[in-house]
């Protein structure tokens, strides 16, 4: 398909959303943001997309519905109903374009779905949270039709620094609940690493010192104890999504006959901190473990 293609970004106001909405309209792409609130995504308008009042109205003429959400029921009740985007009148060889963490459950209704309205289904969520979004730079955990990787090239380009093209579409979902489990697992246990430091009265860049330059040396460690240390919980991603990604690695587990009894007792910790600091970053679970220190 010739020239830059029309894409319909729904959940173009939320963190992941808006950054790559605004790096697909700074790139040439003729895009039409949707977002439930719709105030989150008009700064968009500044760099030409446009923002729409519904689902439907963006993705009307697009060649490219992209989904990013929070959640399965989120990006279903975009798609589907009367004001959903399958309502409209997609553009000449329409596809969609799944990019949502949402689990092996949520992306197998996404395709069924798909699949009934005669769309092309590609699952491609990402690894990578708000700066790396800002950037250009996510990873792109794609699965789907082999004769679509071409075509979406250009969009991935713009949108991620590489791109793993994985098989048919649900296994770039299924990679992306391994990686979380990865990630919550380090982000909880710097945390209560942290916390004991603090607790045995120890400065915990001492931790950092200990461990630099060897095997346990992690970047990611070392960019969450500055945000401990700093007492500095602005959201790259929050506390209750990182909840919930937990909870989609939990069920595959179940799914597959798997005990996985740590990624379970991060979802629970990560959860009991939710009331308190779900909007805070996610490193926030350090304040569970530690609540007298919380600006200590």
């Amino acid at each position: 398909m010739a020239g830059k293609e029309t894409i319909a970004v729904l959940g173009a106001g939320g963190t992941m959303g808006f950054a790559m909405a605004r790096n697909l309209a700074r790139a040439g792409f003729d895009v039409r943001a949707w977002n439930r609130s719709k105030d989150k995504a008009q700064p968009l308008t500044d760099d030409g997309a446009q923002v729409l009042d519904s689902p439907a109205e963006a993705a009307t003429g697009a060649q490219v519905v992209l989904t990013i959400l929070a959640d399965a029921d989120a990006v279903l009740q975009s798609m589907d109903g009367d004001q959903g985007a399958l309502s409209a009148e997609l553009g000449a060889e329409a596809l969609w374009l799944q990019m949502s963490t949402i689990g092996q459950e949520g992306t197998e209704r996404c395709a069924d779905l798909a699949h009934e309205h005669h769309l092309e289904f590609v699952d491609a969520p990402v690894l990578g949270t708000k700066q790396p979004a800002e950037q250009g730079k996510l990873v792109i955990l794609a699965s789907g039709p082999e004769r679509l990787h071409d075509r979406l090239a250009p969009i991935f380009d713009v949108l991620g620094q590489r791109t793993m093209w994985l098989g048919g579409a649900g296994d770039g979902s299924k990679l992306k609940l391994v990686t979380n489990a990865w990630l919550v697992s380090i982000v909880e246990g710097a945390a209560e690493a942290l916390a004991l430091a603090e607790g045995e009265g120890l400065d915990p860049q001492l931790l950092l010192d200990a461990v630099e330059g060897g095997p346990l040396d992690l970047p990611y460690l070392r960019l969450k104890a500055k945000a401990v240390m700093d007492r500095d919980f602005t959201p790259s991603f929050t506390l209750k999504l990182a909840a919930k990604d937990a909870g989609l690695a939990e069920a595959a587990a179940a799914r597959h006959d798997l005990d996985l009894p740590v990624v379970s007792a991060i979802r629970r910790r990560m959860e009991e901190g939710i009331p308190q600091h779900g909007d805070k970053d996610m490193i926030a679970t350090f304040l569970t473990s530690a609540p007298a220190r919380a600006t200590a």
